[in-house]
């Protein structure tokens, strides 16, 4: 059996175990529903129409997903062109540092006042969050790449598009890809705490919502949402990784 899937099926196990250790420990230990419903009530909270969890998730996900591959989009071109322009990384990669100190939450109602509520606000937030981590490893991970394999090319004339394309990019995946995966862990924290200040529509509205009812079984249920868009944004991500990065390395 690959490794890999070996990998994979040991995590699996793993979420089975805790899912059975949670039943287990309400079970046992009597624990009323209020406080920690069991993972079978928790799935129950699915069948209720009238939470109308289609539009909650549909709603984070794109804020999710859309801010992230924005993020993605800018992040790696502005990386490029601050390697391209050395003298356009020394005026701006400060002032990113310096942006990036500003609480992404306090930002929101600004986001507010300039785009009313919807997904515009918390797709932004979630835009903020990931795109300094994606400039930042892109950059580094262009920077990193061997001086004397630019030399090499330069010296059979070749031009910038072809260093890059042949060079400098292909020996930055890692790197891109370490600030992407990081990035998808933090898009989802931005879109959804976003929510909480700067929407009527989503699951971290719904979270809210459900708080003041005391319903916990359906906020254990938003969460178990929230967290599987997450994974699977961190596993489109790996996916691409293992394609782009880890499958070459192992066939060169």
């Amino acid at each position: 059996m690959p490794k890999f899937i070996r990998g994979y099926l040991y995590a699996i196990l793993a979420h089975v175990g805790f899912v059975v250790l949670w039943q287990l420990a309400v079970t046992i230990g009597q624990v009323p529903s209020y406080i920690l419903p069991g993972p079978i009530e928790t799935a129950m909270a699915l069948a209720e129409p009238s939470y109308n969890w289609f539009r909650h998730i549909w709603v984070t996900a794109a804020e999710i997903f859309g801010g992230y591959a924005i993020a993605t989009l800018v992040g790696i071109a502005l990386a490029v062109l601050f390697v391209w322009i050395p003298p356009l990384n020394a005026a701006l990669m400060p002032l990113l540092v310096t942006l990036n100190m500003v609480p992404k939450v306090a930002m929101a109602p600004l986001f507010i006042i300039w785009f009313s509520y919807g997904i515009v606000p918390n797709m932004l937030i979630a835009f903020t969050i990931c795109f300094f981590p994606i400039v930042l490893t892109t950059h580094r991970g262009l920077m990193e790449v061997e001086p004397d394999l630019i030399n090499l090319v330069r010296s059979l004339k070749g031009n910038r598009w072809q260093i890059f394309s042949k060079i400098q990019l292909p020996g930055a995946l890692p790197f891109v890809f370490s600030g992407m995966k990081v990035a998808a862990v933090l898009a989802v924290a931005g879109a959804v705490v976003g929510e909480f200040i700067a929407s009527d529509s989503g699951l971290g509205y719904f979270l809210l919502i459900q708080q003041n009812a005391l319903n916990t079984s359906a906020m254990m249920m938003a969460l178990i949402l929230i967290t599987g868009l997450g994974v699977l944004l961190y596993g489109l991500v790996a996916l691409l990784e293992y394609i782009f990065v880890s499958r070459k390395g192992m066939s060169a």
